[in-house]
């Protein structure tokens, strides 16, 4: 009965605060466990959610309060990172093993976090030991608010496309060859919505795979959201005679210009608006291509999915759309990455422009280099670096051992240079300024295309090029409408200039999204603190349902097998007493 009663008064005070104007809450439950799938017409183990692969969307509306329970039913600790979603005030939440001590397999545990002042496309994904090459990924939509108006007109339907790079041996075999000292080696296919690719060509593509087929009206207009949720190849993305009219990536609005087709790296999303203006003739092909490799040795992996139009007279047939021939010459690839433009005119999730922050006027506090060099052997075993340090995460959150006063967990050491020093192993992390304005240069003198991604935060993407970055470059940058985002390319040879306004207190990760690169160590953290914060108004303190870890593993308490059918069943209390109330509370409003 007093459960009952503290239910009531929860609801009762929920529906209040949405009278009143607070901000309503939005629960999923989501249960990560293995099923066996065969994308590629190779049965193998893939990592679903709730049973599906990719798992499903996670729609909400700007400032929702989102509450996910997450339900470990894997062999092995598991976390949940959120691509993009900058976790105002709460570090706490953000999935990854510089701030969470990870779920153990049969347990579960529930984030919670505030979409605050955040529009666009996103996904999840569990960020240990390489599993996101077995799956668990899926999308995470916010939506404007109502009365905050969109750059475009209202499409007549969303569809999202995750596409990615993939092998027919799960995530612990790739791990395996990493330890081992090996190259990962070419990917066996692409993934389009976790299918394998339409049999376009008998003899590159075996009978038996299934295949994405997306159903369209023609005249109508689409918001097709596309992610790069793979390991390390970047993919050119395009749809058979259909312009891709660019609209938004990771949470901002771009100028929008047409595409033919546009280079998506590993970890980035966009989001385009497609018009079905062709005589469906036949169907189309929707193209996922590796780039800046040999095509003819690299032509099986392509993922090929299928736009169906309701009248359309056939099945799509004939070669593939060609990809961009630049094999030689990447810089088309950079000269497109540098024409997404933002939208300066628009609201983003407020109702002001987005340009409006004048970032191009700001003088820098502090500027930090970071150079990823080819993967190298330290103390045996293969490690990639940042600056020469391959990071190994502390055996506790870093903000927990702050908070319990945890010594030698870390070392806020992080040098903001290359060190002319062999490489080592270490816990080095950034000790970064709050409310400072900082410039990161990513130079990247490996063989390979590199994503950068920064947790907790968007950055301007102001600068990029070739060679190695000097001071000179600075005067290329440009100052007034760079794209912000939280995902960017580092071209194999090249460099690229971000800003970054520090104004988000705790402790956040800074990563390359290559997952063999992160995997072998190519990461840090940027700890912020305000030291005049006394009353949490600038960090929000550890949730009451931490796990502890490491030196405090004494504190975690062992988790009842009830507690996750409890919840479940405090929910449904909870919806039934929404059911009751609503009827008055909305008399009362």
């Amino acid at each position: 009965m007093a459960a009952f009663g503290s239910a009531y008064l929860i609801c009762v005070g929920l529906l209040l605060g949405v009278c009143l104007g607070a901000d309503p809450f939005a629960n999923f439950e989501l249960d990560f466990s293995y099923i066996t799938a065969s994308p590629l017409g190779v049965p193998q183990q893939v990592i679903a959610v709730n049973g599906k692969f990719p798992g499903p969307v996670i729609n909400v509306t700007t400032n929702y309060n989102v509450v996910v329970n997450v339900k470990n039913k894997l062999d092995e600790d598991l976390l949940v990172t959120w691509s993009g979603i900058q976790m105002r005030r709460s570090s706490w939440q953000d999935g990854v093993l510089g701030t969470n001590c990870p779920i153990p397999p049969k347990w579960n545990w529930t984030y919670q976090f505030q979409v605050k002042d955040q529009i666009g496309s996103f996904f999840y994904f569990p960020s240990l030991n390489m599993q996101r090459a077995s799956g668990g990924f899926g999308p995470f939509i916010i939506t404007n608010r109502n009365i905050i108006p969109i750059p475009f007109n209202t499409p007549d339907g969303d569809i999202v496309i995750m596409i990615g790079d993939w092998y027919t041996r799960n995530h612990t075999a790739l791990r395996k060859a990493l330890d081992a000292g090996q190259e990962l080696g070419m990917p066996d296919g692409v993934l389009i919505n976790g299918k394998g690719p339409y049999r376009y060509n008998n003899s590159l593509v075996p009978d038996g795979i299934e295949h994405e087929t997306i159903n369209v009206d023609p005249g109508k207009t689409y918001r097709i959201r596309v992610h790069n949720v793979g390991v390390s190849t970047c993919l050119n993305f395009r749809i058979q005679s259909h312009n891709l009219l660019l609209a938004e990536t990771e949470g901002y609005y771009t100028s929008q210009q047409n595409y033919t087709s546009l280079d998506i790296h590993v970890g980035q999303s966009y989001s385009f608006l497609v018009t079905m203006d062709q005589n469906a003739s036949s169907d189309y092909y929707i193209v996922a291509s590796a780039r800046f490799v040999n095509q003819s040795l690299w032509q099986r992996v392509t993922g090929v999915a299928v736009l169906h139009y309701s009248n359309s007279k056939g099945s799509a047939t004939g070669p593939l759309p060609d990809p961009p021939n630049d094999f030689y010459d990447t810089s088309y690839s950079l000269n497109q990455a540098m024409s997404i433009r933002q939208n300066v005119t628009a609201s983003g999730a407020r109702p002001n422009p987005q340009g409006s922050f004048h970032y191009g006027q700001i003088n820098v506090t502090d500027v930090y280099i970071l150079k990823s060099l080819p993967p190298v052997m330290i103390d045996g075993k293969l490690r990639a670096t940042y600056n020469g340090i391959s990071f190994v995460n502390p055996d506790t959150p870093i903000r927990l051992a702050d908070v319990y006063k945890v010594k030698g967990d870390y070392k806020l050491d992080f040098p903001n240079k290359p060190l002319n020093r062999t490489p080592i192993v270490d816990r080095s992390i950034i000790n970064a300024t709050y409310k400072g304005f900082i410039e990161i240069i990513l130079q990247n003198n490996d063989t390979v295309v590199q994503t950068f991604h920064l947790d907790g935060y968007s950055f301007f993407v102001v600068g990029m090029g070739y060679g190695e970055w000097t001071e000179n470059n600075r005067g290329s940058y440009n100052r007034w409408d760079a794209i912000s985002r939280s995902t960017v390319q580092v071209f194999a040879g090249g460099w690229t200039a971000v800003f970054v306004s520090l104004d988000n207190v705790g402790v956040w990760n800074l990563r390359t999204e290559n997952l063999d690169r992160w995997y072998l160590g190519q990461e840090t953290y940027m700890r912020i603190i305000n030291p005049e914060d006394t009353d949490n108004k600038t960090e929000l303190p550890a949730p009451d349902n931490v796990l502890y870890c490491g030196a405090l593993s004494r504190m975690q308490k062992p988790q009842k097998a009830s507690s996750a059918s409890t919840l479940h069943v405090h929910s449904q209390l909870y919806v039934a007493l929404l059911v009751v109330f609503s009827t008055v509370i909305v008399i009362l409003c």
